[in-house]
C-alpha cells in the first residue's frame, strides 16, 4: 500500500482520472520549471503513477485511465528532454522490448516502454511479431541485460519459450534476463515459469521495479568487467 497522496498529487491524480491530459502535463512542466525534473518526478509523478498502478490492479480504475497516465508521463518526459532535463537515474542501461512472434497487441508493450523511459532506461522497442533470434541479436548489439517479451493470449505466449531456448543456446541465460508480460500472465501466473521467463509485473506501472530487480540479478551473476 502506497503512502497517502499529498494535495498536489491528489490534484494531478484527479486530472488524469478525468482525462484532462493537457492540464496534467502543464501542471508537471510548470513544476519542472520551478524545481527540476528529478524533484518533480519523485514528489509528484512517481507517487501518482504508483497510486494509479495499485488502483488499476485492484480494478478500481480503467485501462483507459491507465493509458492516460502513461501518455502524461511520456509527454512530460519528451518535453523535459527537449529542454535538456534528464529523468532520474538516467543511464540505468539498455533494454529491448517486443511483442513475440505472431503477437500484435502493442498497447501494453508501449506503456511498459513509456514507464521504463521515465525511470531512466534506454529502451529499444522492436515492435510486433518479433522472432527470438532478432530479439536476442538486438540485446547483444546494445549490451542489454534485460529483454522484455509480451503476449496477449496463450496461443502466442508459448512462443516466448523460443527466447529462453535462444538464450540457452548462446550461453546468455542469467546474463540476459527475460521479462515477460501480457494479460495471459495475470490469468495464469504459472505461465511465467512454463515459458522460461525470469519475472513479470502485474502492470506496466510496475515494470520499472521488475527491471530493477532483474538487472540486480544479472549483475550478481555476471558482474560488469572493470573498465
Amino acid at each position: 500500500m502506497s503512502e497517502p497522496l499529498s494535495g498536489e498529487c491528489r490534484d494531478l491524480y484527479g486530472l488524469i482520472l478525468v482525462a484532462k491530459r493537457d492540464q496534467a502535463v502543464a501542471m508537471l512542466l510548470e513544476d519542472v520549471e520551478r524545481s527540476g525534473f528529478t524533484d518533480m518526478f519523485s514528489r509528484l509523478l512517481e507517487p501518482v503513477l504508483n497510486e494509479i498502478g495499485e488502483n488499476w490492479m485492484a480494478e478500481r480504475i480503467s485501462l483507459a485511465q491507465g493509458y492516460v497516465a502513461g501518455k502524461v508521463a511520456e509527454e512530460v518526459l519528451l518535453a523535459s528532454a527537449a529542454r535538456g532535463e534528464k529523468p532520474p537515474a538516467a543511464g540505468k542501461g539498455p533494454v529491448v522490448l517486443c511483442c513475440i512472434e505472431d503477437d500484435y497487441h502493442a498497447l501494453g508493450r508501449k506503456l511498459v516502454g513509456i514507464f521504463l523511459r521515465a525511470s531512466g532506461w534506454d529502451v529499444t522497442d522492436l515492435g510486433n511479431d518479433v522472432c527470438a533470434p532478432e530479439l536476442v541479436d538486438k540485446a547483444v548489439a546494445t549490451g542489454a541485460r534485460i529483454v522484455g517479451a509480451s503476449a496477449m493470449m496463450l496461443s502466442t505466449a508459448v512462443n516466448i519459450h523460443s527466447v529462453r531456448e535462444e538464450l540457452d543456446r548462446r550461453g546468455l541465460s542469467g546474463r540476459i534476463q527475460l521479462a515477460v508480460g501480457g494479460a495471459v500472465f495475470r490469468l495464469r501466473p504459472e505461465l511465467v515459469e512454463e515459458v522460461g521467463g525470469d519475472g513479470t509485473a502485474p502492470s506496466a506501472l510496475q515494470a520499472p521495479a521488475l527491471f530493477d530487480r532483474l538487472l540486480a540479478r544479472s549483475l550478481s551473476l555476471f558482474p560488469e568487467e572493470p573498465a
